[in-house]
């Protein structure tokens, strides 16, 4: 099955089951609030999942609420009942590297969550227009260092990773770009389609179908290894830029919630991660499946905090925003 016929069967599944919440009523419907358009990689990810948790007794629909960095998203739900029937995707910005980068958040990411699952990852690689004036990482930044502030690098919120990537690789390539965030990945791709931007971090998997047109190119990997279905274009390591980033996704429920609640969502959860059907949906959204304890997702969130805090200070942006 096609990613784009994925992605209408993932959606078209979610109408429904948003349409059918009425009859409903009286029942307990679980919803994730997922802090992007409708429409990505991430957004259809969660998705599948929340229609395998609804196979499995747990009625569950997805609603996207973007912007701000996925602040608006996570403050929903961290002002939501503790009831286990709210929950939060989280992510690199929302619950690491937006505390760094803002002066002031409406939730605090360490108080106002019980951790449910860390649900997957996705590696960063650096897409440009194939209208752009350079093919390879090297033309980009010999091109970029010629013309400062000209090229315009697009992005999903200053916090989230596609905005920090791609400020990395500024900084080690000593190149200056022109910053435009956007409200999903759907609106970025968007505008690198339409020339509007010229470069943009995101994920594989929505851009492949493009990529494969001819009409986007991927100059680099931001990973240890080179993608599967790219062979040919080389890691930012290779380029002589060791730089490492890829988003990733967890399942946060309200803080409160009563911890046989959480324990009942994380079982669920990982039933689903292991089944190996969802596991071949999930390779076709380039998604890398995770899993494990609520205990284990705590760990792992500090451990990026860890990582990026410094990183984003030694970027000069720590509480710029």
């Amino acid at each position: 099955m096609s990613f784009t016929r994925l992605m209408r069967r993932v959606l078209c599944g979610s109408a429904l089951l948003v349409t059918g919440i009425g009859a409903f009523a009286q029942a307990n419907i679980t919803r994730i609030v997922v802090p992007f358009n409708a429409g990505g990689a991430t957004d259809g990810y969660v998705r599948l999942i929340a229609e395998e948790m609804t196979k499995r007794g747990i009625h569950t629909f997805v609603e996207n609420k973007p912007g701000a960095s996925g602040m608006i998203a996570g403050d929903a739900v961290a002002r939501s009942k503790p009831d286990g029937l709210t929950l939060f995707m989280g992510s690199n910005s929302t619950l690491a590297n937006n505390v760094v980068l803002f002066q002031k958040m409406p939730y605090d990411p360490a108080k106002d969550f019980a951790p449910v699952s860390h649900i997957g990852y996705q590696p960063s690689i650096l897409i440009a227009r194939a209208s752009a004036p350079f093919s390879t990482l090297k033309d980009y930044v010999a091109y970029a260092k010629a013309n400062p502030g000209k090229v315009n690098r697009a992005s999903v919120g200053a916090g989230n990773i596609t905005n920090l990537a791609g400020v990395m690789l500024d900084k080690a390539a000593g190149i200056q770009t022109t910053h435009i965030p956007y409200t999903g990945d759907p609106l970025a791709i968007q505008a690198l389609l339409g020339d509007q931007v010229d470069v943009y971090v995101g994920s594989l998997t929505i851009v492949l179908p493009h990529v494969k047109a001819g009409k986007l190119r991927v100059l680099g990997v931001f990973d240890d290894q080179r993608l599967e279905q790219l062979p040919d274009v080389p890691t930012l390591q290779e380029a002589g830029h060791p730089l490492n980033a890829y988003a990733w996704y967890c399942l946060m429920a309200p803080a409160g919630t009563p911890p046989a609640t959480v324990e009942k969502l994380n079982k669920t959860v990982n039933e689903i991660l292991q089944d190996k059907d969802f596991a071949a949906r999930a390779s076709q959204l380039g998604v890398v499946r995770r899993g494990g304890t609520p205990q284990d997702l705590a760990k792992f969130i500090q451990s990026e905090y860890d990582k990026w805090a410094p990183v984003i200070t030694g970027l000069g942006l720590a509480k710029t925003m």
